[in-house]
């Protein structure tokens, strides 16, 4: 079945197949596309691109990406915008970049942000290396957030 799963008002998640499908793309209002793959098309829809060169090996460095896609998807919320992630099977890929996005500008836990992906799209699965990624991440973001904290409280 076609479908792009909502995982958030302004963030869907979905494999290529689905992403790809101008119909959809219409249909859920999507204004970017982030494509975590290597070799998976792009809709032809006029919207925006952001192409994650990996592919689905623990192996990958996707942490890499992280800020960026969550940016990505951050400011196209802001602007009233959509954007849907996709991979190749929308299981592992692309469910680590929802994940990340959420734990940075949604403030959840690496678990919480796993949940809601989860619950949007019930096959998804981060393989080992991701997940380790993810953990690394969710320490990274804790620390920059507590230091941001600190840096607005002034002087002592």
């Amino acid at each position: 079945m076609l479908q792009l799963c909502k995982v958030t008002e302004s963030l869907l998640i979905s494999n290529a197949r689905s992403a790809c499908n101008d119909e959809l793309i219409q249909k859920d209002a999507v204004t970017l596309c982030i494509n975590v793959s290597k070799q998976q098309a792009f809709p032809s829809s006029p919207v925006g691109t952001f192409r994650v060169p990996v592919y689905d090996d623990p192996n990958e460095d996707l942490h890499k990406y992280f800020d960026r896609c969550a940016d990505a998807i951050h400011g196209e919320a802001k602007q009233g915008g959509r954007t849907v992630v996709y991979c190749k099977n929308g299981r592992s890929r692309s469910a680590t970049i929802c994940v990340a996005y959420l734990m940075k500008h949604r403030d959840l836990s690496l678990t919480d942000a796993f949940q809601v992906v989860k619950c949007a799209r019930p096959v998804v699965e981060p393989n080992q290396g991701f997940w380790a990624q993810l953990e690394r991440y969710e320490q990274e973001v804790k620390i920059r957030k507590s230091s941001n904290s600190r840096s607005n409280l002034g002087p002592p």
